[in-house]
């Protein structure tokens, strides 16, 4: 694919742009920080899910200084419900990085922000070209389709060689005398104009130049090839009680929620029936010192996560005289105070 450096397609989008994107207080600043925060917030992300988290990281830690002195089960509370968590910890240890090598100030350069902690090209890209106007193209989801479709490109946006493509392309066409803007164009245009399902065609400025309208394959575009596998786990929580009192464990080996807190846990490789599940070691171990008053099936939840889908039973377990090894024990009425997962989240909702 052989494109000319033409600002016409970014001239349109950016006409587009003006007179059609949504308030959002983080367009509304140049500083880096908080455009930074909207970023990660941002990452997996509804802009509609977001919104309430900005505000209330921002308000709880208006500066990057403040952000890296905070204890990191006060930044997970604050995410929790948000999902992918491992973004918060990297959140928290950038910060921390900004306070101790640069002084609080955030970096200017390209390669000193992609150095950051959970920062990589795109966000690199974004944060240079809204806070300091630099020269580099953003490439995310919506950039691949409104590119993929524009040029009908063939190359799968989820190969090595589909993203070299793409970057190279997105960096062509930047407009490098104004590319914060092109580049808040190009995304905004993704999410409200050239959307997934059912795009705007009718009334799209780039109809004339899209070459997948021309085909009529618009649907065909973005190209992948071929999604990555998903496996099942079978988590069995175990909601202890012992008179005022419950238990919580902490995730800290390198696996989903690490370092969040969760109820008890067996995890199993298979379904299994709670009487069985009563008659394993990792049961029997878990309360060896105590004496089990009552064993109760609560509720099922199957909970969908990227790469993998958690198959998940609660029961509520009355005891007498517990101390399981690796938990705390916590007022039943302080368990808000906790970060904890989604799935234990809504669990707790209903206790």
């Amino acid at each position: 694919m052989s494109v000319n450096k033409d600002l016409k397609l970014s001239a349109i989008l950016i006409r587009w742009y003006n007179e059609h994107k949504r308030n959002l207080p983080w367009r509304n600043t140049s500083d880096p920080y908080l455009i930074w925060l909207s970023e990660v917030i941002l990452q997996q992300t509804r802009v509609e899910q977001g919104y309430s988290y900005f505000n209330k990281l921002v308000k709880t830690f208006p500066t990057v200084d403040l952000l890296a002195d905070a204890e990191e089960d006060d930044v997970l509370k604050l995410w929790e419900g948000l999902g992918y968590y491992s973004r918060a910890r990297n959140l928290h240890a950038a910060a921390k990085t900004i306070t101790n090598e640069y002084a609080g100030i955030f970096p200017r350069h390209y390669k000193d922000v992609l150095r950051l902690k959970g920062i990589g090209e795109y966000t690199a890209a974004a944060i240079v070209s809204f806070a300091y106007n630099q020269p580099y193209a953003v490439v995310d989801g919506n950039v691949y389709r409104v590119l993929s479709r524009v040029f009908a490109i063939e190359e799968p946006i989820d190969s090595s060689g589909g993203k070299k493509v793409f970057a190279q392309l997105a960096q062509l066409l930047l407009d490098e005398s104004n590319p914060g803007l092109h580049n808040q164009a190009i995304m905004e245009f993704g999410a409200l104009q050239c959307v997934p399902v059912s795009p705007k065609c009718d009334s799209c400025p780039a109809q004339d130049m899209c070459a997948a309208y021309s085909r009529n394959e618009i649907n065909l575009f973005p190209k992948k090839a071929g999604k990555q596998k998903s496996r099942n786990r079978y988590f069995h929580y175990l909601d202890i009680r012992d008179g005022d009192y419950m238990f919580l464990h902490k995730r800290t080996q390198k696996d989903i929620w690490q370092n969040l807190y969760e109820l008890p846990l067996i995890e199993t490789t298979s379904e299994m029936p709670v009487e069985e599940l009563s008659r394993t070691d990792d049961f029997r171990n878990m309360f060896t010192n105590s004496k089990i008053l009552r064993l109760k099936y609560v509720k099922e939840v199957k909970h969908v996560l990227s790469h993998q889908v958690i198959y998940a039973a609660f029961y509520q377990v009355d005891v007498s005289g517990m101390e399981p090894k690796g938990c705390i024990k916590i007022k039943i009425e302080d368990v808000d105070l906790y970060p904890v997962s989604r799935l234990v989240h809504k669990y707790l909702e209903i206790r």
